[in-house]
């Protein structure tokens, strides 16, 4: 069977599993898998098994046992594979996240920027701490957090309700699709070889630019339009009141609410810097660093500390003892738990999309065209996955599936973070009632689906689109090859 004829199946699975039948995120993608490994005929499993061999990843023994094993072996091992890579950090990430929400730790960093930057910018605020909370925490939770200060704030101010709204979407949304340990983009890193440190400082890069964009459109359109504050399920004005009264001597500190975030950034990338420094004839101190440099940057033991610390900042200020403390990490777990399958299930799918020969087919189609065009093929692609089914976490692993054969030595003319990058823009557009967070964000603000329509589905291809355009431009002026 033709390979472009199986990656149309197995599209239609994921799609349609999710969309017609309701099935599992997890469930879909493992399904797509199982069907394209059945389907590869032996041609297809014996060329990727030379390719392998070649590149010197496999023995001959590896790959003529891999030509052998039957379909369910490869999905298992597409698998594990994912989860032996990413699993231990989406698991921390997690921690991290819950610790931050049941301390207070999160609360704490969106005051502390509030009266940084002022309360005349709170949506810059808004947006500064939306994105950084929405490094280790997933967007869903951030605006369930965020959403009662930014009503909070409407009360007090008496306007601006839509620029508050707004503000925290540009922020969080896309962190969540460009800065690892968010699912989307550390999976889509690990499948295109990019470096940790590397995707993160470009997420943050590329995130910072497009969410300005997104903030400078919400103002645009606040002056065009507003929305009333109403009340919803979540929290009544009253409460919001005694919210925005909360003494705040009862949250933690800020350089230690700021920590669980911020460290395992700074230990993976000095990790990455001293790597460069040395291979560049770096210093007899540098050499002899590396070792313990190596360990406490490693991106899993980064991880761990960062959720030890956020686990001993929860147990100090709610002077829990240690079932309370359990109960915690098991809500936290659970969450990922099922994070950790979706991701794995879409490594065992990629894994078997690659060996039906989709990436020769996709050589052809795209041969002659000017590398940096690439980057809005990825875009494009991702976007209709996205727009299609809603999740941009799925989109990520599905696209990067069908698009990871340009990452190869050679294909491309800069790095392929970008390519990266292209991919995490393309999971934004276009958010509408397929996407659970399109509703999150109506249901929590008060907006109707109209509104809705009007206001969060034009923020999301504008914060697309510019941040496609200045990862383009990046790769052209600072290609990093």
């Amino acid at each position: 069977m033709h390979p472009a004829l199986i990656l149309a199946i197995a599209v239609s699975i994921v799609l349609g599993g999710i969309l017609i039948f309701r099935l599992h995120a997890f469930v879909a993608l493992l399904l797509a898998a199982m069907t394209v490994a059945l389907l590869t005929p032996q041609t297809e499993l014996r060329k990727y098994a030379d390719e392998q061999v070649a590149k010197g990843d496999w023995t001959e023994q590896a790959a003529g046992k891999f030509v052998t094993s039957p379909a369910p072996t490869r999905v298992a091992q597409g698998f594990g594979k994912t989860c032996a890579s990413i699993g231990i950090l989406i698991a921390m990430a997690s921690i991290i996240g819950k610790c931050l929400l049941d301390s207070g730790a999160a609360d704490k960093i969106v005051r502390s920027t509030l009266r940084l930057v002022g309360e005349p910018r709170a949506p810059v605020a808004f947006i500064g701490s939306g994105f950084l909370l929405g490094i280790p925490v997933f967007f869903d939770t951030v605006f369930y957090l965020m959403m009662p200060l930014g009503k909070a704030m409407r009360l007090r101010t008496g306007g601006n309700y839509l620029l508050y709204i707004l503000a925290i979407v540009a922020g969080g949304s896309m962190a969540h699709s460009l800065v690892p340990p968010t699912p989307g983009p550390l999976y889509v890193a690990e499948q295109l070889g990019v470096d940790l440190a590397v995707m993160i400082l470009g997420g943050c890069a590329i995130g910072s630019f497009s969410s300005t964009c997104g903030y400078l459109f919400a103002r645009w359109l606040n002056r065009r339009m507003e929305i009333p504050l109403r009340e919803s399920a979540d929290v009544s004005l009253a409460d919001l009141e005694e919210l925005s009264k909360r003494d705040e001597s009862n949250l933690p500190p800020v350089w230690l609410a700021l920590l669980p975030i911020l460290l395992p950034v700074v230990l993976i990338t000095a990790r990455t810097a001293l790597d460069a420094f040395i291979k560049s004839g770096g210093a007899d101190w540098a050499i002899a660093a590396q070792p313990f440099v190596n360990t406490v940057g490693d991106k899993n033991f980064a991880l761990i500390l960062a959720a030890g610390i956020a686990l001993g900042m929860v147990a100090w200020q709610l002077r829990s003892d240690a079932k309370q403390l359990a109960a915690s990490v098991q809500t936290a777990l659970a969450s990922g738990g099922v994070i950790i399958l979706i991701t794995a299930g879409g490594g065992a799918f990629g894994a078997t999309v690659r060996q039906c020969g989709i990436a020769d087919e996709i050589a052809k189609l795209t041969s002659g065209i000017s590398p940096i065009m690439i980057l809005p093929v990825a875009f494009i692609v991702t976007t209709l996955i996205r727009t299609a089914q809603g999740s941009a976490t799925v989109a990520m692993m599905t696209a990067v599936s069908v698009l990871a054969s340009f990452a190869e030595p050679g294909v491309l003319s800069f790095h392929p973070v970008y390519l990266a990058l292209a991919i995490g823009c393309g999971s934004k557009p276009i958010a509408w009632m397929a996407d659970s967070g399109f509703w999150v964000i109506c249901k929590m603000s008060g907006m109707t689906e109209a509104e809705g329509l009007k206001t969060v589905t034009p923020l999301s291809i504008v914060m697309g689109i510019s941040g496609l355009f200045a990862t383009m431009v990046a790769a052209t002026v600072l290609p990093l090859n």
